[in-house]
């Protein structure tokens, strides 16, 4: 274990802290019995029992100051311990995310995902300390209790304990209805992270539609239903700990009685029997607190099973045990009778036995209705999935059996919705090279035509950008996206429908820009605009996952197939 000696010093601490506790009753006991004797029951001289009571009266300050250094070393270490095992399952849970594979994130949700790291990471964080710990300490209570209290009066120690067995069926059945809830409070909670994340993503078309109240109307229908379970585990527990809170003090009610009679009959001592009720005091706090040890192990149980879904689950892109690094050398991309899909066996086919050869220096353009497999190609080609059928190599080498690494260090992707982080202009731009100097920077962005607009700002580089880019326009994005590809002067570069919303004259002007960073790359165009096409090596027209033509820009037009019926569509609505 990671943080051995920190466990063995919070357990170590528990089981000293318990047994100096322990030592309290007995010490009491004999305190109570030598102030008897000062009053004169006592056939002992009076300064002999005040010395025996001052004595124990100092010992019991000293078990006192040291049960409570003890207890404060045990709390201090148990929780140490459960925030550096979250540290360390947080890095993990974030590290996982990045592995996952997009076949695991397009079935599950961004805010479920956010609260498994985070509201199910606590439960396990509180775990150690309100579980294990208190499980060690009741355990050393009650067991070495019992001896002490058995050893003493058979009949009373068994009274002392009578609420024990009680007590224990009653948390079994707390255990299963606190799980039970948990697990219900915890997948409801998701829902929430999941409307809210939703709601402020897309927080412009909420307001654009005036959708406010009927937004709220959904949060609190999720949020009563949340409640509605947080009010049901609170029954629960409350209803368990005073069940059993009931059942101690019966039992401390039957030790009063027949220790009372004991002592009547000359028996017992005073002493003797304040051993017993103080023992039973001490262990009123922790018999209360079993509510929460039995909610503690429901909901470490709850959420640890929902966050080590996550962690425990197998990613279905990653590197084969042989995987080598990419060599490249001519930058040839082939796609050799690709099919895919999507779902399952039953699935529709996305793409169907897709063949296709582009190298260094040429380019290849795509075009097709929507839904007809573009940017799978893209999701392909950087294996973001696995072909369902045939194979992509790169010089000949079969993407699958290099690593991912250096697959996406060669294959870089402009997309036609860039994601901007919430950082500077400059941070942005060289995110995939952050040592990037200022040169570099600038001359990536002048490349993507973006640079007399930075220039212009009152920060320049060192503008702060909105979340998600929200303080530029889909036009201004899509540029610093250019750039940020510019600046890593990538091996095979996709553009992914990448300038559908820049101007015709803006476009022309990155298009001519690029073309000496073409040169020594592979290019795969994806566009809707056919004008983005024309200088194109090779042009395919996808529709339902199937190339229906391909050639150059004239050859198609001569075709005089869909790829020319479209072509004269787009030409007609520029003329106008």
């Amino acid at each position: 274990m990671k943080y051995r000696s920190y466990v063995v010093i919070a357990i170590g601490t528990t089981l000293i802290a318990s047994l100096l506790q322990l030592a309290v009753p007995q010490l009491l006991g004999a305190a109570v019995d030598d102030a008897l004797g000062l009053l004169g029951n006592s056939n002992e001289s009076a300064s002999s029992i005040r010395e025996a009571l001052v004595q124990t009266a100092l010992l019991l300050l000293v078990v006192s100051i040291l049960r409570g250094f003890f207890t404060l070393i045990h709390n201090y270490t148990g929780e140490a311990v459960g925030h550096m095992i979250a540290y360390d399952l947080r890095l993990a849970f974030y590290d996982k995310l990045q592995k996952l594979s997009f076949s695991f994130h397009d079935k599950v949700h961004t805010g479920e995902l956010i609260t498994r790291g985070m509201l199910d990471l606590e439960g396990v964080r509180m775990f150690f300390s309100t579980g294990v710990v208190r499980l060690f300490l009741l355990t050393v209570l009650i067991g070495v209790g019992a001896y002490l209290l058995l050893s003493k009066d058979l009949l009373l120690g068994a009274l002392s304990l009578s609420f024990v067995p009680f007590v224990a069926w009653r948390s079994a059945i707390a255990r299963l209805k606190l799980r039970r809830l948990w697990l219900a409070l915890q997948e409801r909670m998701g829902i929430i992270g999941r409307i809210m994340d939703e709601n402020l993503t897309g927080i412009r078309v909420v307001r654009a539609f005036g959708a406010e109240n009927y937004e709220l109307k959904k949060y609190k229908i999720a949020a009563d239903q949340a409640l509605e379970l947080a009010d049901q585990r609170i029954k629960t527990r409350v209803a368990s700990t005073t069940i059993m809170t009931y059942a101690y003090f019966l039992a401390m009610g039957m030790v009063l009685w027949i220790g009372g009679l004991r002592v009547q009959e000359g028996s017992l001592t005073i002493g003797a029997l304040t051993e017993f009720l103080a023992f039973m005091t001490i262990l009123q706090l922790p018999v209360r607190q079993l509510g929460l040890l039995v909610n503690s192990f429901a909901r470490a149980s709850t959420t640890g099973r929902r966050l080590f879904e996550v962690l425990d689950f197998n990613a279905s892109i990653s590197d084969l045990p042989h995987a080598k690094i990419l060599d490249l050398n001519e930058g040839k991309v082939r796609f050799e009778n690709v099919s895919f899909k999507y779902g399952g066996n039953d699935s529709p086919l996305t793409l169907n036995k897709i063949y296709f050869e582009v190298k260094r220096g040429q380019s290849l353009g795509i075009v097709g209705p929507p839904g007809s497999g573009k940017s799978t190609i893209t999701h392909l080609l950087s294996r973001f999935y696995d072909v369902s059928d045939g194979k992509i190599t790169i010089d000949g080498q079969d993407i699958r059996e290099v690593t991912l690494e250096s697959l996406r260090s060669h294959v870089l992707t402009v997309p036609q919705d860039p994601f901007l982080f919430t950082s500077s202009l400059e941070s942005n731009i060289a995110y995939g090279n952050p040592w990037a100097n200022d040169n570099s920077i600038s001359d990536a962005a002048r490349t993507a035509r973006i640079d007399t607009f930075i220039e212009n700002l009152p920060d320049r580089y060192g503008t702060l950008v909105g979340e998600r880019g929200v303080s530029l326009s889909g036009g201004q994005k899509q540029r610093i996206a250019l750039a940020r590809i510019a600046i890593l002067k990538p091996s095979i570069l996709i553009f992914d429908d990448s300038t559908s919303a820049i101007d015709a004259e803006t476009e022309r002007q990155i298009r001519e820009f690029l073309k000496t960073p073409m040169q020594f790359s592979t290019t795969i165009i994806i566009s809707h605009r056919l004008r983005s096409l024309i200088g194109a090596d090779e042009i395919i027209f996808l529709e339902n996952g199937i190339i229906v033509e391909r050639g150059s820009h004239k050859q198609l037009l001569s075709m005089n197939g869909k790829y020319a019926e479209l072509y004269k569509a787009q030409n007609h609505l520029y003329d106008e």
